[in-house]
């Protein structure tokens, strides 16, 4: 029987996201997290490591920048004993700029639709590190700043077929055939 109880991850990683996209509270989202914890935007290479690199990354380029109308849906989530992989759909207008996954883009007024993967990792039950995958093509064709009619990339598409597993795959090889 242990000796201690069980922390339920879950729980803390939902905390941890209210704190970044509800509370927007940079304090809030440090006081998830253990001492030296880091961050990673994968796909633009965004975040911080330690806590005050982190917090001040949260503070100043993200958790208050994002639009109004931002939601997450999660699509699945695992968990082990120390670390949590959630899927989910961000879903926003880009109407404020986005120092964290648009750095240096202008809001261009488009709506974006974008899966994501978070890899957590915890130790004595917060939040030690997050590696955040998404795919930058389908962001950037979204907000309208690569064509996807040049290029083998697609935009809301990705969340869409996401969200309702039946919808039609296979549209780009068949453009590249015609």
């Amino acid at each position: 029987m242990p000796t201690h109880p069980t922390i339920d991850l879950g729980t803390v990683f939902d905390e941890h996201m209210a704190a970044e996209f509800q509370l927007h509270d940079a304090d809030a989202t440090m006081a998830t997290m253990t001492r030296q914890p880091y961050l990673t935007h994968v796909p633009v290479v965004t975040g911080g490591f330690g806590q005050q690199d982190l917090h001040d990354f949260y503070r100043d380029h993200f958790v208050t920048k994002w639009p109004t109308d931002l939601s997450v849906e999660r699509i699945t989530r695992t968990q082990g004993d120390d670390i949590l992989i959630d899927e989910f759909i961000v879903r926003f207008t880009h109407d404020v700029v986005m120092d964290a996954i648009l750095p240096g883009i202008t809001p261009t007024g488009r709506r974006v639709e974008l899966p994501h993967v978070a890899i957590v990792g915890f130790e004595n039950g917060k939040v030690a590190f997050e590696r955040i995958y998404w795919d930058q093509a389908s962001l950037l064709v979204q907000v309208g700043l690569l064509d996807e009619n040049k290029l083998p990339v697609v935009g809301s598409e990705q969340a869409r077929l996401v969200s309702d597993p039946s919808r039609p795959r296979n549209q780009l090889i068949d453009r590249a055939a015609s």
